[in-house]
């Protein structure tokens, strides 16, 4: 069968974007399909879904997060608009989440690299992805010798491109950068008045 090897938007009848976060300690990885772009606030909507349906129950005394992240896309590092809705969402949650971005041409060191992505590659290799759904199936069957599990779920929402930062939003956030690389180094903080007891 012969197939292209790139992305050819205009012969497909739609997308799906997956986000993936990475639990190293437990060796388990969660990923969202996304149905529309790759925006921040749908990094920010897969952080939520993990939490809620996962780290809440595993980490539930946790005060704060760490994710490793690389630098660009949809958790650019340079992006305000990744940090009002990471902003947003610890608001929501009431849980510091401190993010450390991997600097530029760096990103093979992200763990997530080596123990995650290329077992779901392989796991789609040779697929010609029709639904949603079967993407989400096939993703769910990548395991490896050293146990590896896998869940997937699909955000069926449209996301807007081109949204602007609030105009007060870098005098009003709680988002404190390191003192050594702060390009890509910081933690949100959640607001006192959003504070919740988890």
């Amino acid at each position: 069968m012969e197939v292209f090897d790139h992305d050819f938007p205009t012969l497909a009848e739609g997308v799906g974007i997956p986000h993936t976060l990475y639990d190293i300690e437990r060796n388990e990885a969660y990923v969202t399909i996304g149905t529309s772009r790759d925006t921040s606030e749908f990094a920010c909507d897969s952080i939520r879904h993990w939490w809620y349906s996962y780290g809440i129950k595993h980490y539930a005394d946790a005060t704060s997060i760490l994710m490793l992240m690389d630098g660009g896309g949809s958790n650019s590092s340079r992006h305000y608009i990744f940090k009002q809705d990471l902003q947003a969402l610890v608001d929501e949650v009431g849980i510091e989440i401190r993010i450390a971005h991997y600097p530029p041409y760096t990103s093979k060191w992200n763990p997530i690299e080596h123990r995650v992505f290329p077992h779901i590659t392989r796991s789609l290799q040779g697929i010609i992805l029709t639904t949603h759904q079967l993407m989400k199936e096939l993703i769910e069957k990548t395991t490896t010798k050293t146990g590896l599990k896998v869940v997937a779920n699909i955000i069926n929402k449209v996301y807007q491109t081109g949204r602007k930062v609030a105009k007060d939003f870098k005098e009003s956030m709680q988002i404190i950068f390191d003192k050594k690389l702060r390009l890509w180094n910081y933690t949100a903080v959640p607001t006192k008045e959003e504070l919740k007891v988890v």
